[in-house]
């Protein structure tokens, strides 16, 4: 399959690939499942006879009426796994006897995708047993889907969204193995030329109402980025006016654009918020139980002088890329950095480990770097699965005061409106 796949991508892109060699190619996978291993189930068998239907297409070798037989032998859409839902999307559209099952796989597909402001993907669950046969991954599954849905569905806000999601999920330039790499950069290479095959040559322009904003040229291929500022009183203004905001582009190409607002609270105490993060903080004692308590009101006391254990805990539903989490410190506290020699011994937390042993893997962190700066701590990582995520540090209560602290948060660096926070807390540093 691999090798014929291989073959119809080099005929696509103009190479010579003897006539021969693809016919005795689609012959074979006409009888696909003959060559099947026999201890293979069936549901890896339905994915392997989904992926010989999407090369035949490819081929030219279309057969619909063979998608919907294996839709119905599958019992629903339930019984096929993402891969074969984007291959059997791309062999069924543009077919009338399938638009049934066009309508049904579409709907399915819109209720199963995660998405956030900026990025959307599909998230499935595929037991090792099953899962190893078909060199599954959620990022070949995103790009199959995501090089069908440019055909059947090419205005769909879903692409450009997909086509972030895994530009995000790379990691020093590349995804996670020689499969992801492949499918997602011939669906990336599709996309490409479908709306991004002419060179940029345009202006943009921003109007915020009836008052002109802004407007940038841009010209040629590049990572180029303009951005323009409006002061908050005049958005404001105008929204009391009823007025929208409005942006043009004048000339060819694709125009990318992003809309975001930075503000202030006027609040001090903020109660937590999740919007695609939970995020909760508490702080621990260290050497005597004593050493920190809770009052009624919810305020934290402290002895002064003590060792106070600061315990994050986030809560991710499903991946995130390029997360930051950032926790204010009471001006109270010092950190301690396990990395500066002045710093003596810092007890060690499990959530923390690093350790080998057999199962090494298990006991990595979940982040890939940490700042331990003098009224911050931060933890940063490129790719965060879905999950519950601990981070801990260590502190030390300096000087005593009453303190108001701003809350822990989470977000996704450069989609900031992805971001969750704990609530502020108040910490009392006692003699």
């Amino acid at each position: 399959l691999h090798v014929t796949h291989a073959l119809a991508r080099a005929k696509q892109k103009g190479y010579t690939v003897p006539d021969h060699n693809i016919n005795r190619a689609k012959n074979y996978l006409r009888r696909i499942e003959r060559h099947i291993p026999h201890y293979y189930g069936e549901w890896t068998r339905r994915h392997i006879i989904a992926y010989a239907l999407y090369v035949r297409n490819l081929l030219g070798d279309k057969d619909a009426a063979g998608a919907r037989a294996l839709l119905k032998r599958a019992g629903g859409l339930k019984g096929m796994s993402f891969e074969s839902l984007g291959w059997l999307l791309g062999v069924m559209t543009g077919d009338k006897a399938s638009a049934a099952e066009l309508t049904e796989l579409r709907r399915h597909l819109g209720n199963r995708v995660t998405e956030t402001a900026g990025a959307a993907h599909f998230a499935s669950s595929i037991g090792a047993d099953q899962g190893y046969l078909i060199m599954h991954s959620n990022r070949s599954a995103d790009a199959i889907i995501l090089e069908a849905l440019i055909d059947d569905q090419p205005k769909s806000d879903l692409i450009p969204k997909i086509v972030k999601g895994l530009m995000a999920h790379r990691k020093r330039g590349r995804w996670g193995n020689t499969q992801e790499n492949a499918f997602v950069l011939i669906a990336l290479d599709k996309y490409f030329n479908t709306y991004e095959k002419q060179t940029p040559d345009f202006v943009a322009r921003v109007w915020l109402g009836d008052q002109f904003a802004g407007e940038h040229k841009f010209k040629g291929r590049t990572t180029e980025e303009h951005q323009i500022e409006v002061p908050m009183r005049y958005v404001a203004k105008n929204v009391k006016k009823g007025g929208k905001l409005y942006l043009q582009k004048d000339g060819k190409g694709r125009m990318y654009y992003r809309l975001g607002m930075t503000y202030a609270p006027k609040n001090l105490f903020l109660e937590p918020a999740e919007h695609g993060f939970t995020v909760q903080r508490v702080y621990e004692p260290v050497d005597n139980d004593a050493d920190v308590s809770r009052r009624a009101d919810g305020a934290w006391v402290i002895k002064a002088g003590a060792k106070v254990r600061v315990k994050l805990t986030m809560v991710a539903p499903t991946r995130r890329y390029h997360v930051a989490l950032v926790d204010p410190m009471p001006a109270g506290l010092e950190s301690l950095n396990p990395a500066l020699a002045v710093t003596g011994d810092v007890p060690q937390d499990a959530s923390s480990s690093t350790g080998g042993g057999r199962w090494w893997w298990w006991s990595r962190t979940w982040y890939e770097h940490q700042n331990m700066r003098d009224e911050r701590t931060e933890a940063f990582t490129s790719l965060l699965w879905g999950g519950v995520h601990s981070y801990t540090y260590y502190a030390r209560a300096t000087t005593p005061g009453e303190f108001v602290v701003p809350p822990a948060k989470a977000e996704e660096m450069y989609s900031p409106e992805t971001f969750g926070r704990s609530g502020s807390d108040r910490v009392i540093v006692k003699d």
